[in-house]
């Protein structure tokens, strides 16, 4: 299915949730918040109730007390200036407290979540200098020449196994790892926790259709995939209703039409109108060529 009409964004709030599970007492997380009046918003804003804290988690393990995090579809472009342009999200963030410096600098950090490592963007980084650690497989640090502590966190490196919820934000899974996805949901205890790995499963399923296909014929997991395979399944379903709708309504409209120019044609030379004027009634009433008016007469 072609990525633009994928909802990423939605993915990433309930992933990075299920990431943190352990985490979920301390964090609290605004999608879309406003930086200000204007069209300005960060995917997604994570606030650590204790700022001091450290989250276990490698994912969280950079974050502060107020946390910027990006999402980039797997098409989507991350350069320098994408990078930049978040870090000057970040800055706005911070200038835009209630009181000055109500947000203090060292309180805030970047992270920025990409399926495929970003090539072009490190080859910057190395031109101009910039220091980058990897302290885990799939996370690198910018800690130096930016105004926050910034992480780069490419999905396609992570280990699948201990990070299943941001992996399945890709246009690559395979049949086992929805399979695995499916399973893990079943273990949750709470509402809460399945409706956030439904929220993940919609985006993988959508973006992987063909391995979700695949496995429908897994009798253990047919019923949990249908269900959230239905919406998706009806939509198809309304969609095809309505091309057929259209093209029955095309066929009856085109029938109707040639039957009442035959029609015309019959009552204008009963009339004792001639060819030529019958065409160019024809073409006039019906607006159709004269190659049309001629394969009538």
């Amino acid at each position: 299915m072609e990525d633009t009409n994928i909802q990423w964004h939605l993915g990433i709030r309930p992933a990075l949730d299920l990431e943190l599970l352990d985490e979920r007492e301390n964090l609290s997380y605004f999608r879309d918040y406003s930086l200000n009046r204007q069209a300005l918003e960060i995917d997604l804003l994570i606030i650590k109730k204790q700022g001091s804290q450290q989250v276990a988690n490698e994912i969280g393990r950079l974050f502060r007390k107020y946390n910027i995090i990006e999402y980039k579809s797997p098409l989507g472009q991350l350069d320098i200036d994408t990078f930049y342009k978040v870090g000057a999200y970040a800055s706005l963030y911070k200038a835009y407290a209630h009181t000055v410096n109500g947000r203090k600098a060292n309180e805030i950090t970047v992270s920025i979540i990409r399926k495929a490592k970003p090539v072009k963007l490190f080859r910057s980084f190395e031109e101009q200098g910039t220091s980058v650690d990897t302290p885990y497989n799939g996370i690198y640090y910018i800690m130096d020449e930016v105004l926050f502590p910034t992480q780069i966190i490419v999905t396609r490196e992570l280990v699948s196994e201990e990070h299943i919820w941001l992996t399945a934000l890709s246009d690559g899974i395979q049949k086992q790892q929805l399979k695995a996805l499916l399973k893990k949901k079943e273990s949750f205890d709470t509402k809460f926790d399945r409706e956030l790995a439904d929220a993940v499963l919609e985006v993988a399923i959508k973006a992987n259709w063909q391995a979700a296909q695949e496995l429908r014929g897994d009798d253990s997991m047919c019923q949990a995939l249908m269900e959230l395979m239905e919406p998706e399944i009806n939509k198809i379903m309304e969609t095809v209703k309505e091309e057929t709708r259209q093209q029955v309504t095309e066929q009856v409209t085109q029938q109707v039409t040639q039957q009442g120019i035959k029609n015309a044609i019959t009552a204008l030379k009963a009339s004792g109108h001639t060819n030529d004027a019958i065409k160019t009634f024809l073409m006039m009433a019906y607006g159709i060529t004269q190659n049309e008016a001629d394969g009538y007469l």
